[in-house]
């Protein structure tokens, strides 16, 4: 049906039509167009809701939109509350970042305080991974144009270090090393460009350059480079990805007190990550500064005095140190070859490394504190000492060195044939009587000597087969054999003539130069042992003493003061007459030990010389050991003699001998 619906405001908006009159007008006064026509349907037409509903739906709707909810609810509780800290951590990182402020590194300086190192700029490119583009057409850009500045990684070799770091991770905020050591145009350039490109970083840290006027003292220094995984595990949050660190020498032992401590700036950062404004900042505080004992005009006499005697004998191979026995600080340390640690400090090639590392010589390692060597006759000063001790003999004791021992079908031979004659203590160190070292370590007949138990009981004393505790990484125990090692390891029982053996340095025995320098001081100093060490202060960074270190020897009396006393004389007597003459030439009177170790059937012996001077009043130890050198009284004695005539003739007063 039809119904009007008021479309203005009129009386009666819902009049049925009646018809009209003859002028045309509405018999009801009321105009058609007023209205609008709207059909609605009759109410035969209308249909309920429950007509068209089935309530029987509604558990299962209501049931599955509160599952939903549930699933929201327990998202946003896993986002907020699980996962609250890491996502807050996350967004703060793109507005808030900490960063840190680098020390200097302390500087090393010798004992006339002459720097032996200086820090260097170094520019150094790394990424933050969550700051990158996440368009791998943009990532790809920038990664394309660091390979073209750079020159020396292509896009891919950039492309596999970030693949060390997964993205959105926490680890991606941590700076990924990418290069250092850039040339300073192209830092310039990385410089300008860096700042629009998102998460590639360039720093300016420093690098480590050193003073080497003497090559040797690479051993001595060592050198920083890169910190590796193992490191950063082991350190913690003490390093990041970028830092360098000491690997050897003095920078790797005294490493806390170098490297200093970071301060750190809280930074707010850009959608770019790159820094806007410093909110906050705390600073830090440089290394400490070193003074080493070392004397480089001493160190560099060493090392020159030993090479041309090297090339003269046409060997590669020798170490030797001096030391002042009155406090076992180390004078002057020398490992040849050696190499040059700044090839290691401004990022060594992989060519490089490959010809230090196969060279035959090893220049890398060093002699004076690894290198484990038998003893030869420089042990035997110990040995005597150790016999006076236990009342084994005293200083009139004599044996008959008629040559040798025999023991059934075994022969055990002087160096000199037929013999040395009547000897007694002094008379053995200072000629090297093998036969009187014999009986003592040994026993001969109805004498009983010290016996291995004993003797390896003394050469622990003295500081032998185990290591001295000097301030480098690296030094070696030597190696004491005895009855049980041997019957353990080798399967065998021992016999007296390994006694014989080790009693005058031979056999399964060794022991580090630093050792044999360090029980030669003993002697020395008059019975006191101390740790050998480089350090002689630690100052602060602007060069004020911080502390001395300490100079208590380990072991006081280390055998009575009389029997060191007769001793010291047979080593002074090695010189007036025995097998180190050539040093009766020194500006002061020198005592010492001369030794040839037997290492090989088919190849040389190694020269020993080890001594002290002056020898009433002794200032240097000196020892020195010339692989394959032969006899120590033709090879290593000129070397001592050489350096002490240059020594108390040039860096300190000259001190009349007796």
């Amino acid at each position: 049906m039809w119904r009007l619906r008021k479309k203005d405001k009129i009386k009666n908006p819902f009049i049925i039509r009646q018809g009209e009159d003859e002028y045309g007008h509405l018999k009801d006064g009321y105009r058609l167009d007023w209205t609008e026509q709207v059909f609605l349907p009759a109410s035969s037409d209308k249909a309920t809701v429950g007509q068209n509903f089935n309530f029987n739906y509604l558990p299962k709707i209501i049931f599955v939109l509160a599952l939903f909810m549930a699933i929201i609810l327990a998202r946003v509780a896993w986002l907020q509350i699980i996962k609250g800290d890491y996502y807050y951590n996350l967004a703060e990182g793109n507005r808030i970042r900490i960063a840190r402020i680098e020390a200097n590194r302390g500087i090393i300086y010798d004992s006339s305080n002459r720097p032996l190192v200086r820090n260097v700029a170094n520019f150094l490119l790394y990424f933050v991974p969550a700051d990158l583009p996440e368009n791998e057409q943009e990532k790809r850009s920038i990664i394309e144009r660091l390979s073209q500045i750079l020159g020396t990684l292509s896009p891919a070799d950039i492309e596999n270090i970030l693949t060390a770091v997964k993205p959105k991770s926490l680890e991606s905020y941590q700076p990924l090393f990418v290069t250092d050591n850039i040339e300073y145009n192209k830092a310039m350039l990385l410089y300008l460009e860096s700042d629009k490109m998102p998460g590639v970083y360039l720093s300016n840290k420093t690098k480590r350059e050193y003073n080497l006027s003497s090559l040797s003292l690479s051993h001595i220094l060592g050198y920083t480079s890169k910190i590796n995984q193992t490191e950063l595990d082991k350190y913690g949050s003490e390093y990041l990805p970028i830092d360098y660190i000491g690997k050897t020498g003095i920078e790797n032992f005294w490493e806390n007190e170098l490297k200093g401590q970071s301060g750190k700036k809280q930074i707010e950062v850009d959608a770019l990550g790159k820094e806007k404004k410093i909110i906050n900042q705390l600073a830090g505080a440089d290394g400490h500064n070193l003074v080493l004992s070392i004397d480089i005009d001493l160190q560099k006499k060493l090392e020159e005095t030993i090479t041309n005697a090297l090339k003269k004998s046409k060997l590669n191979k020798a170490c030797a140190i001096a030391l002042d026995p009155n406090n076992g600080e180390i004078l002057a340390l020398v490992s040849l070859p050696s190499y040059n640690n700044n090839l290691f400090a401004r990022g060594i090639t992989n060519d490089e490394y490959q010809a230090l590392v196969s060279h035959p010589d090893q220049p890398l390692f060093n002699r004076c504190t690894s290198g484990e060597y038998p003893s030869g006759s420089t042990i035997k000063p110990v040995l005597a000492a150790a016999a006076l001790e236990e009342g084994i003999i005293n200083e009139n004791t004599s044996f008959i060195s008629t040559g040798g021992l025999r023991i059934g079908e075994w022969f055990f031979p002087d160096w000199k044939v037929g013999g040395h004659g009547v000897t007694n203590v002094r008379k053995a160190i200072a000629e090297s009587v093998n036969t009187f070292f014999y009986y003592i370590g040994g026993g001969y007949g109805d004498f009983v000597g010290l016996g291995i138990d004993r003797m390896v009981r003394y050469e622990k004393i003295f500081g032998l087969g185990k290591q001295t505790g000097i301030d480098i990484i690296g030094e070696a125990k030597g190696f004491l054999p005895t009855k049980d090692w041997k019957e353990t390891i080798k399967g065998e029982r021992w016999y007296v003539g390994d006694t014989y053996h080790a009693a005058i340095g031979q056999g399964d025995i060794t022991v580090t130069p630093l050792q044999v320098a360090n029980y030669t001081a003993v002697f020395a100093n008059g019975g006191l042992l101390y740790r050998p060490h480089f350090i002689r202060q630690v100052l602060s960074s602007d060069d004020k003493i911080i502390r001395q270190v300490d100079h208590k020897p380990i072991k006081s009396n280390v055998v009575s003061s009389e029997n060191i006393k007769i001793v010291r004389e047979g080593m002074r007597q090695t010189v007036t007459f025995g097998s180190a003459r050539s040093l009766a030439s020194a500006p002061v009177a020198v005592a010492g030990k001369t030794g040839t170790a037997q290492w090989s059937s088919n190849k040389p012996n190694h020269a020993w010389f080890t001594g002290f001077a002056p020898y009433d009043k002794p200032q240097i130890v000196i020892t020195i050991l010339i692989e394959q050198g032969g006899e120590g009284s033709s090879v290593a004695v000129p070397i001592a003699r050489e350096v002490l005539e240059w020594y108390f003739s040039n860096k300190v007063p000259l001190i009349k001998g007796d």
